[in-house]
């Protein structure tokens, strides 16, 4: 699995390796059933502590992306997902409604909030 960890970013570890799964289910390169590494396999391969992984790994599951089957491995589940879709719109509107209070506040032309919205869904093969 390739994750790039940026070890100077401010953003904690663990949310930058939930965000990769996250982004791997998004393009495409992740899919329903595929395995991901062991919490100790991973923490070696990135060079972080194992129970950074796992934090990650349990944030994933209860967002509903992975399943861990005990004694099985960790596997992809992006279909449970949608079940807390009501939850990431709510996090999310927050989220935001902070980014355009500062956009407004730097007059970025809505357009430009628009666009770059547009671009990412296309980078990351959403629906438009």
């Amino acid at each position: 699995m390739l994750l790039t960890i940026d070890f100077d970013s401010e953003e904690p570890i663990y949310m930058q390796i939930r965000n990769g799964v996250v982004a791997g289910i998004a393009m495409g390169s992740l899919r329903d059933g595929d395995p991901l590494p062991s919490v100790r396999t991973l923490g070696s391969e990135i060079g972080v502590n194992l129970h950074t992984v796992n934090k990650a790994y349990k944030l994933l599951q209860s967002e509903g992306f992975i399943e861990i089957r005990r004694n099985r491995g960790t596997f992809i589940h992006a279909g449970n997902a949608a079940k807390n879709t009501a939850q990431f719109l709510e996090t999310t509107g927050e989220s935001l409604r902070n980014m355009v209070s500062e956009a407004v506040t730097r007059e970025v032309d809505r357009a430009v909030i628009h666009k770059m919205i547009d671009n990412l869904y296309n980078e990351l093969g959403g629906n438009t």
